[in-house]
């Protein structure tokens, strides 16, 4: 009966987010009726005006939006997991800060590399990773709170970098500004292009995933009697966990809280049980996204405010909220 209903709610959280894909898309300085965009998008479209607007403009953000929140959903997931504290995400363990301050390098200091941002996205991170794990090791292996402490002290680091680089550079940084508040604006299909055959290489590969997670996350102990070499899968899965975010990184910039709070979402509507929590995560993290910069780009139209400012608005106090019930 508990996996019908977790199949039934995964399945309309998906078509939630179809549906709120085709309103975001007729959402802007020039409304698009739904009609209009189901006809663009299924035949024909008699406007060629219409037709600009949903191609080159609108979808290319929608889809964008939703592919980077489930990465970022589907990466605080898996770190959860691999560290055993909800407090874990791409952005308080310092692997968002490391992929950033290599992308930040790159924009500023050598542009004319900018095509090997995504690859030197995730050495950043991989590199903030490994600083992190290795400060957090111990005798009898990785141990999760440790791994918290560490990854507040790379991501203070990694901020100092940053802070560096925006003075250094100040002449270049307007350049930065938008994907340094998480902007997905006037990103086109050349970004979403780019950055999904990247995500789908970590989509699949976290569906491969889901056994050896649902293993971690019940201990260290009853991993290691079942066989299992925890600190290999630790490490392997904190991989994944950094691709995903670094690819985010590499699009749009530094996104918040999306990895932190979806899945306790997730969690709350699906049980623990990461064939349906994983899932379930990607698609309120697509969703919470989507929302987020639907609403950025119309409350306050012409202006647009980027949808890292309007996640930070959302997801603090919905943090507070998960302290207040005692989550962590």
């Amino acid at each position: 009966m508990m996996h019908s209903r977790n199949r039934v709610v995964v399945t309309v959280t998906f078509a939630l987010v179809v549906v709120m894909a085709i309103i975001a898309i007729g959402l802007g300085s020039v409304r698009v009726p739904i009609p209009d965009i189901l006809q663009a998008l299924f035949h024909a479209s008699s406007s060629h005006v219409n037709d600009t607007i949903i191609f080159d403009i609108r979808l290319p953000r929608v889809l964008l939006a939703l592919i980077i929140g489930a990465n970022i959903a589907i990466s605080g997931a898996i770190l959860q997991a691999v560290m055993g504290n909800p407090l874990a995400d791409p952005g308080l363990t310092g692997v968002t800060s490391g992929a950033a301050v290599a992308v930040l390098t790159i924009m500023l200091v050598m542009p004319e590399y900018t095509s090997f941002i995504p690859i030197a996205a995730f050495i950043g991170g991989i590199i903030a990773a490994s600083i992190v794990y290795s400060l957090a090791w111990k005798k009898r292996g990785l141990s999760p709170i440790s791994i918290i402490l560490a990854g507040v002290a790379v991501n203070a680091l990694c901020g100092g970098v940053v802070g560096y680089l925006s003075i250094m550079y100040s002449d270049r940084l307007p350049s930065a500004v938008q994907w340094m508040n998480g902007s997905l604006a006037a990103k086109g299909n050349h970004v979403l292009w780019m950055v999904l055959p990247y995500s789908i290489v970590g989509w699949i590969a976290s569906i491969f995933a889901i056994r050896k997670t649902n293993i971690i996350k019940l201990g260290d102990q009853v991993a290691s009697n079942l066989g299992e070499n925890v600190n290999m899968i630790r490490i392997l899965l904190s991989i994944l966990a950094v691709f995903l975010a670094a690819t985010s990184v590499a699009a749009i910039g530094m996104i918040g809280f999306v990895g932190l709070i979806v899945p306790h979402m997730a969690r709350f509507l699906v049980g623990s049980n990461y064939k349906y929590l994983l899932p379930m995560s990607m698609a309120l993290g697509a969703l919470v996204l989507l929302i987020a910069d639907t609403g950025g780009r119309t409350i306050v139209a012409p202006l647009e405010i980027p949808a890292g400012i309007v996640m930070a608005v959302i997801g603090g106090p919905y943090f507070l909220y998960l302290m207040r019930r005692s989550v962590f």
